[in-house]
């Protein structure tokens, strides 16, 4: 049977993924110590333990989805806490646990959504919800700013990144709104000089939301975030109505805002200015630039060894430019190797979504695939000067619980649109006979 294939080929996938994590973490323990870790064996049993809950859930709840999902989630996810670790035990710790959680997120995401197509009929509430968590930084009393971005949100003793998990209620969102008028926002009755575009009463909950969550963006000063906001409503929207038109607006849009943007704010002047010349303040604001540069030279090809580069010498080296310390302890080889997982993984996405027969769930795995593939892109052209930085965390790898929670509930619903597909998909051939007693 086709469900009975593919949890044997992810059980594999992860059994070695297992042993490259193990690895790694051996080898990083060498480099540092040159002694073996005396917490090998439970940290492997605790790693185990973690992502074989993630692939009894998907024999579970999801057993047609698609193999390469979670095998590759783990691996990053592995990679990323390997790093961690060998840069600071303490933050190590916390990433565990948020790993953790996040596989729990995982869990309860496909228990509580059986069906894809039931997150379609609370459309709107999952539109206002997202709005509300970007908001949410920017009230009083809860809201705080660090290293000048106000996207985090301190309740109590719990502190988070609401952009988070906002991304994915506003990707619920778009993909059911457009389903649902896919034939008006399709009619170009409304013409923009050259283009034919719909009328703007049909824009309007998608522009309100678009222009809202941008704005947000620029008063948090959360400017990534804000590009992938951008790219999830113009590709989704663009795949839904199959009308280049979108596209070629919608980027005359982004032109004309990233033009302004860099006008009126100080603070993408200065990003633009250290991605074109950090050398005109190396002590600076151009200083992580420069040394994510000089590490991934000393990297070279092979790289230096784990545990063997030279830690401290980035600032927020876990977070921001994590992608800058494998590239110099794993070389271009490992670099190269951590890109092309997100380029299976964003392959997966679009597989899925390609494979999807319900027009919502097509949609909603193209924002969700979109969301991840851009994200990706998006800080590593930025720690490899490609782009202008812009400070989002690298999807799995990065420290940071609430991006780590989020990714592992956005690939839940992937797997959800995956075995929904799937199963919608098989023939009667596939499926098991059954007897049929008579009274």
């Amino acid at each position: 049977m086709l469900a009975v294939r593919r949890r044997r080929t992810e059980l594999w996938l992860i059994a070695m993924a297992l042993v490259v994590i193990g690895s790694a973490y051996t080898l990083a323990s060498l480099g540092r110590s040159a002694s073996i870790p005396a917490d090998i064996v439970p940290f492997l049993v605790i790693v185990l333990g973690l992502f074989i809950a993630a692939h009894v859930a998907n024999r579970r709840l999801a057993p047609n989805a698609d193999p390469l999902l979670v095998p590759i989630a783990a691996l990053l996810n592995g990679i990323g806490y390997v790093e961690i670790a060998r840069l600071n035990k303490e933050l190590a710790a916390q990433q565990a646990a948020w790993t953790a959680v996040g596989i729990a997120g995982y869990l309860g995401t496909l228990i509580f959504f059986r069906r894809v197509r039931s997150l379609e009929r609370v459309r709107y509430t999952f539109g206002l919800a997202g709005l509300a968590l970007l908001m949410l930084p920017l009230v009083p009393g809860i809201g705080v700013s660090i290293h000048g971005a106000r996207i985090w949100t301190r309740i109590g003793p719990i502190s988070f990144q609401p952009g988070e998990f906002a991304k994915l209620a506003l990707a619920v969102f778009i993909a059911g709104y457009i389903v649902g008028n896919r034939e008006v926002l399709s009619m170009g009755t409304f013409r923009v000089g050259p283009f034919a575009m719909p009328e703007p009463k049909h824009l309007g909950p998608l522009l309100a939301a678009w222009g809202v969550s941008l704005v947000v963006m620029i008063f948090e000063r959360d400017l990534g975030s804000a590009l992938l906001f951008f790219v999830l409503f113009l590709v989704v929207s663009w795949v839904g109505t199959q009308r280049a038109s979108y596209l070629v607006v919608g980027g005359t849009l982004f032109a004309g805002g990233a033009v302004a943007t860099w006008a009126m704010f100080d603070h993408v002047h200065l990003r633009v200015a250290m991605w074109l010349n950090p050398w005109s303040d190396p002590l600076g604001k151009g200083y992580q630039i420069i040394q994510a540069q000089y590490a991934l030279g000393w990297g070279g090809a092979g790289g230096t060894g784990l545990g063997l580069g030279i830690p401290g010498r980035i600032p927020f080296q876990e977070t921001d430019f994590i992608f800058a310390i494998i590239g110099e302890e794993l070389g271009l080889f490992g670099a190269a190797a951590v890109l092309m997982a997100y380029l299976l993984m964003a392959g997966s996405g679009f597989r899925v979504a390609v494979r999807a027969a319900d027009p919502f769930a097509k949609l909603l795995a193209v924002g969700l695939t979109t969301l991840l593939a851009v994200q990706s892109f998006i800080i590593m052209g930025g720690v490899v000067r490609l782009l202008p930085l812009t400070g989002v965390t690298l999807p799995f790898v990065s420290y940071g619980g609430s991006s780590l929670v989020a990714n592992w509930i956005l690939l839940a619903l992937l797997v959800r649109v995956s075995d929904d597909a799937e199963g919608e998909r098989r023939s009667p051939a596939d499926e098991p006979t059954r007897m049929v007693v008579g009274r």
